[in-house]
């Protein structure tokens, strides 16, 4: 992961033009001027963290095994009973298995396109093409909206960071990119709530001068840029708002929540190693130290962090069968969540924080010729936690195949819904106007936070 340094000399129509590519972090007049309605008050600051699983991870052999159906339904691997009573998940997460009290898992949403596209994660709608009928502008990130309602973090924190590695398939990228269609992006909440990107396509628009970014392993350096360009960077002609964004940058907090060395070896230890993914993939590489940085960006108060984590497009096209895939990815990403969500319980974070892990759709219950299973947007598993999400919980049964849900289907926007109410967002009553002025509610018209979990 990188981070941008900043020039000493910077001019301000340099200064004005980072500020429109999302470097404030949202720090704009809306936020000064009154809330909008819909927004409660809460008594500590709420944050969710969402974990994008790049590709559409399989059901099988995660949160819905299916035991007892045909070897190439079931798969190679067996269920394994959870600490929750009656609860089953795929063998290969034993450390999820074992804190299934602190999470539940949804395994009939419905309501994605099969499209390799983060977007639908980020957004909780389809968007590029005419048939989506998007509004002018493209529709905002969940992070972007939160930007706008909620406004800076604790003590004027950055509200929304993306954390996710730079990925070669453009569309896995948080940038409103799509696999047909124009761009949606930055959405009609504008530039000024884009997330402020750590490390991915808008990087290259954080470069200044000449100065590169630095890689992730290389936190010294960006700190002491960093304590050099609040020393000598002069603000004459800078106005306050602009003023505050870069003494944001520039604060000992935001340098020190990014700087991993300031956690203990042993726990840095315990989220455990980067194991890279196959780059034919065009996915993230499995890095438990960027589920470690998000923690670290929620204690210091930010609002909305999303991070991608690994590469799950397992057709069995490229590096080796699902059975393959499963053995060598599964048990990293079991450790580093396990760990994630325990880190944040006993850290006191976890009532405040909801943690979502997804894909943008399911795999298909037959497994295919080549041993792979292929796209299935008829329904996925997805985990959620924290933030005041009932945990050890199961919402909803697929059929006897996991290909269909058999009941209680959970719609993305119910999703959606839970996530907003969680942060205290009401959706019944919260607007935000787009680029055309027409008011737009977060929701669609009849979908509500998912009843079984709040």
């Amino acid at each position: 992961m990188s981070q941008c340094l900043f020039s000493a000399d910077l001019s301000r129509r340099h200064f004005l033009k980072i500020g429109l590519l999302g470097i404030t972090g949202g720090l704009s007049l809306p936020y000064l001027s009154g809330l909008d309605a819909g927004v409660a008050k809460k008594t500590s600051q709420q944050s969710v963290v969402m974990i994008y699983l790049p590709g559409g991870p399989t059901q099988f052999e995660t949160f819905d095994p299916k035991p007892d159906a045909p070897g190439e339904i079931r798969g190679s691997f067996t269920a394994t009973q959870s600490k929750v009573p009656g609860i089953q998940y795929c063998e290969l997460l034993p450390q999820l298995s074992a804190i299934a009290d602190k999470f539940s898992v949804v395994r009939t949403l419905v309501g994605m396109e099969n499209r390799h596209e983060s977007f639908q994660c980020y957004t909780g709608r389809a968007g590029g093409r005419t048939e989506d009928g998007e509004p002018a502008g493209g529709w905002p990130a969940l992070g972007s909206i939160v930007s706008q309602l909620l406004g800076p973090g604790n003590a004027g924190m950055i509200p929304y960071v993306d954390a996710a590695p730079r990925m070669s398939y453009s569309p896995y990228n948080n940038n409103g990119s799509h696999l047909q269609g124009n761009p949606s992006w930055p959405g009609f909440t504008g530039f000024n709530h884009i997330p402020f990107t750590l490390e991915g396509e808008v990087k290259s628009d954080l470069v200044l001068n000449g100065i590169d970014v630095t890689r992730l392993n290389e936190r010294r350096a960006l700190l002491e840029s960093f304590k050099g360009s609040q020393q000598k960077f002069e603000v004459d002609g800078i106005d306050n708002l602009q003023q505050q964004a870069f003494q944001m940058l520039t604060s000992g907090r935001f340098a020190e929540a990014m700087d991993l060395e300031k956690e203990p070896v042993s726990v840095r230890d315990r989220y455990g190693k980067l194991q890279k993914t196959d780059p034919s993939f065009g996915g993230a590489p499995q890095s438990p130290q960027h589920l470690l940085l998000a923690r670290r960006l929620v204690e210091a108060g930010v609002r909305c962090v999303t991070v991608a984590f690994g590469a799950w497009d397992w057709h069995a096209n490229r590096e080796g069968s699902i059975e393959y895939l499963s053995k060598k990815y599964l048990p990293v990403f079991d450790q580093a969540l396990a760990v994630f969500l325990q880190d944040l319980e006993e850290r006191g974070l976890l009532e405040q924080t909801t943690v979502i892990v997804w894909g943008e759709f399911g795999r298909t219950p037959r497994i295919n010729a080549k041993g792979g299973r292929d796209h299935w947007p008829g329904t996925q598993s997805v985990l959620l936690a924290g933030g005041g999400i009932q945990g050890g919980r199961i919402v909803g049964q697929t059929d006897r195949i996991g290909g269909v849900p058999l009941d209680r289907p959970v719609h993305v926007q119910e999703i959606f819904a839970t996530l907003f109410n969680n942060l205290g967002i009401d959706t019944q009553t919260a607007q935000i106007t787009d680029l055309s002025g027409r008011p737009r509610y977060l929701i669609d018209e009849n979908r509500h936070p998912i009843r079984e979990l709040v």
